[in-house]
């Protein structure tokens, strides 16, 4: 038995969250309501959890289960070929293969070859979340953001070992070639060529993404669409971390609790609804490094309804930033700094950039990050529940720098 497999044993026998049963499920679902959908995938997650250790399903079972998912929809036989594994995707399995096809008019169509993606999870990941509404919403921006063609969506597990959508391959680079090593996009240096042909997309596709149609709302059927004038969504979605944390964590950290509250206490109701990302950022985009096209926003899973504020501070924290070559400006995203990317967004969007909701999810989204780091990510590690423990464990590390950050920001904005 590996030393991973042992600690996932020993937590096991000391940690409730490590083998929930159905009492404790409940008791935090209860204390923590939030979306149907989001509520859903939860509650199968701690529902899984406690089984063996993970074994990383193999290329022909993912294969195999794409390939049966596919002929279900379309009631005729088709093949694959040149499947591989994808990198990237962070927490999520990602293979890339070839489907020969004769399209969605029947067998009788025209002959073709199509490179896919298939998009599933392991049996926990750093951000659980649902594969139906990362389907849905990539449909929705369809048109509007350059971004993954979807075609087909397993959000049962009915023909894959775990929930999971299939959607094109896109070209394009998520790291250019003067500073490709980092993780994730975090302090990722664009150069200064680069960088200002990035930078008006970025700010420009956020513009567009938040004062989306909201015609288009209605092909959101997992989500639920958050009311004008109330923070009933916005209370929602801290719940939903919140229960993350309450599920996830290894140990308690007494600051979690006190910006909860305050999270609680403070939620300021939303004045337009938008749709929200939720990782807007370097890392999560492909681009052209030739023309500095960006070519698709990757990454959709943790899109909400919500307040356009959750974007625009998740964009410019620290974590994902870098000093510029003057030596003291910091570039937000790698793109530019802070108040310049407010005042493109303002122009870009027509809508205002409000300082006091600025702070407010400023400290939600720091919060978030020490859920899925200090929560989630950790949990995955030690229960031994995904293919990516050298990243899970990596994150858990820098996870103490990041609650400080938090703690010297809240002392300094909320009390």
């Amino acid at each position: 038995m590996t030393n991973l497999h042992t600690a996932a044993e020993r937590l096991r026998a000391s940690d409730p969250r490590a083998a929930p049963d159905e009492a404790f499920t409940e008791s935090i679902r209860r204390r923590y309501p939030t979306e149907r959908e989001v509520d859903a995938v939860l509650t199968g997650k701690m529902r899984r959890r406690g089984g063996s250790p993970y074994v990383q399903p193999t290329l022909e079972v993912l294969v195999e289960g794409a390939r049966k998912l596919i002929e279900a929809s379309l009631g005729y036989e088709v093949a694959i070929s040149e499947a591989k594994w994808l990198s990237g995707g962070a927490s999520k399995l990602q293979v890339l293969f070839t489907l020969h096809w004769s399209g969605f008019e029947g067998a009788s169509g025209q002959a073709q070859s199509t490179q896919l993606v298939l998009r599933t999870e392991p049996a926990a990941s750093i951000t659980e979340s649902s594969r139906m509404r990362e389907f849905q919403v990539l449909r929705a921006v369809e048109g509007v953001l350059p971004a993954p063609r979807t075609f087909w969506v397993d959000a049962d597990a009915s023909y894959l070992p775990f929930p999971g959508i299939i959607y094109e391959f896109c070209r394009g680079v998520a790291k250019p070639s003067v500073d490709p090593g980092k993780v994730s996009g975090l302090g990722q240096n664009y150069g200064t060529v680069l960088r200002p042909k990035l930078a008006s997309q970025f700010v420009d596709m956020l513009a567009a993404l938040h004062t989306i149609d909201v015609a288009r709302f209605s092909m959101l059927e997992s989500f639920e669409i958050p009311k004008v004038g109330s923070n009933e969504a916005v209370i929602k979605q801290v719940n939903a971390m919140r229960r993350v944390w309450a599920e996830d964590r290894l140990e308690d950290e007494p600051i979690m609790e006190v910006v909860y509250q305050w999270l609680i206490r403070n939620a300021p109701p939303i004045d337009q609804v938008s749709l929200v990302h939720g990782d807007y950022r370097n890392g999560n985009f492909l681009f052209d490094e030739g023309t500095g096209e960006i070519t698709a926003w990757l990454d959709w899973e943790g899109a909400v309804l919500g307040d356009r504020h959750r974007d625009l501070t998740y964009a410019t924290m620290r974590s994902f930033a870098h000093v510029a070559e003057d030596g003291k400006t910091i570039l937000c995203s790698g793109m530019m700094a802070s108040e310049d990317m407010f005042a493109a967004y303002e122009k870009a969007s027509g809508l205002k950039v409000d300082p006091e909701r600025l702070k407010y999810y400023t400290i939600f989204n720091m919060y978030v990050l020490m859920v899925l780091i200090l929560g989630a990510a950790a949990r995955c590690s030690y229960g031994a529940q995904t293919h990516q423990d050298v990243l899970t464990n990596y994150l858990t590390g820098v996870g103490y720098p990041t609650l400080a950050e938090l703690c010297d920001y809240f002392e300094k904005n909320a009390l």
